[in-house]
């Protein structure tokens, strides 16, 4: 089933387009659907079987989505995310051909794969691995070329709770305080008798389903307002993110349970601005991205006001979300500044709520939890995750001294079809690092 769609693209596909898309679920494989091959929008104009469009939704089904992926700001309104004038950070480099051949055991798998044929088995579009700081290893497929930018899905809201952590550390924003405290608009909605932390732990208690097979799914119209082409004429309902949030309710008890709703991130970018006087695209500029020595500039899809789309709209490089996990991984630290306050990598990284998180049922994740929106592993290396549908990541491993980015488009948005692959792979990948460098 393919779920999170339009909220991690910031658009609105019809329900029925998308549940009929899932219904197909034999899908090409990564050979087979490479966007290159494919040659997806080549040609000037290109052939109308090999023209995409945002406004029917035709950049967003498979195989098409592969070529969509990497080039976002072809297709949507965005807003930029400077990487400030100064000159890139450099990485130094040492690749080692051996990770090739490193072999990997799938879950539940009794055979071997190379991590190679891991790459293709999870439709991986780049992929880096820093160690010690160090670029180990880096490859692109696809349309994705090193001077490229990739949808982060859902990887965005680590990147933003970690801007909302940093306000906490400072004393801008104060986590036990509730959200109607910031803004008032969302007095009458579930989220003004939340807390802060509650929203940067997804603890709220929402009447808010994500399911995508259901039409009637409140997803749909979260979808709907963030997008940014006209409404319908007989539309009435609501035409903005700010809009959207004020219109959710409340189901249940907050700080209960672990409950993923993208909708938190939207309130948490809210909360930001209304704090900070920038949206979320300039302060990430302000305050991260211009000191890491980005290489490119990064940039947020918007919706029909501009608003940038907290939840998963943002776009990068692969070597530069290299430098943000890395500068993460040396507590705060990277490119000679204190980036972020160690506090808050600390209090990241020693997780939430466990029996919180447990109640959510993620099979192949027992004994994580969620901070700062911050998938934490509890795993004896301490390794903490940015997660994103279609199989993005940001794999910090302390004790390993390793960070892996990989951008993929995957057919299947669960994360679920990829853990399996991807996890063993990521732990593999740490051993040896640990006992052979």
């Amino acid at each position: 089933m393919l779920r999170f769609l339009p909220v991690m693209t910031g658009v609105f596909l019809s329900a029925a387009s998308v549940l009929t898309h899932a219904a197909d679920t034999t899908f090409p494989d990564a050979q087979a659907s490479d966007p290159a091959l494919l040659k997806w929008m080549v040609g000037a104009p290109p052939p109308a079987d090999r023209t995409l469009r945002f406004e029917d939704g035709s950049y967003f089904r498979f195989p098409a989505m592969r070529w969509s992926v990497s080039n976002f700001r072809q297709l949507m309104p965005t807003v930029n995310v400077s990487r400030g004038l100064g000159a890139p950070s450099p990485l130094a480099r040492q690749l080692d051909a051996r990770i090739d051949s490193l072999p990997v055991v799938p879950s539940g798998a009794s055979q071997a794969l190379s991590w190679r044929q891991t790459l293709n088995a999870t439709y991986t579009d780049g992929i880096l691995v820093l160690h010690r700081g160090t670029v180990v290893y880096e490859r692109y497929f696809g349309v994705l070329k090193d001077d490229g930018q990739h949808a982060a899905m859902s990887v965005t809201k680590s990147v933003v709770g970690t801007l909302g952590a940093m306000l906490v550390a400072d004393g801008t924003l104060d986590a036990n305080k509730k959200i109607v405290e910031y803004v008032p608009e969302l007095a009458h909605s579930a989220f003004g008798s939340a807390t802060l932390r509650q929203v940067l732990d997804m603890t709220t208690a929402l009447d808010f389903s994500e399911d995508y097979a259901d039409p009637n799914a409140e997803v749909w119209a979260h979808a709907q307002a963030g997008n940014p082409l006209p409404k319908p004429k007989d539309y009435n309902g609501p035409r903005s993110y700010f809009e959207f949030l004020q219109t959710v309710r409340q189901q249940g008890e907050h700080g209960q349970a672990f409950g993923y709703k993208t909708v938190n991130t939207d309130v948490l970018g809210w909360v930001i601005a209304r704090a900070t006087g920038r949206n979320v695209a300039q302060l990430l500029s302000e305050r991260i991205w211009s000191r890491l020595g980005s290489e490119q500039d990064a940039y947020f899809s918007v919706d029909s006001i501009g608003t940038p789309f907290a939840g998963g709209g943002f776009n990068a490089g692969l070597r530069d979300l290299g430098r943000f996990g890395e500068m993460l991984r040396n507590n705060g630290r990277f490119n000679g500044q204190q980036i972020v306050p160690e506090a808050v990598v600390s209090d990241i990284r020693q997780g939430g709520d466990k029996r919180a998180f447990a109640k959510a049922g993620y099979s192949q994740l027992q004994g994580w939890s969620y901070r700062s929106m911050w998938w934490v592993t509890h795993n004896p290396d301490g390794a903490f995750m940015a997660r994103g549908v279609h199989g993005q990541s940001i794999y910090i491993d302390p004790k390993a001294e390793m960070v892996i980015v990989r951008f993929a488009s995957h057919p299947i948005a669960g994360n679920a079809a990829n853990d399996g692959v991807t996890l063993p792979a990521y732990a593999a990948l740490a051993q040896y690092l640990k006992t052979t460098r």
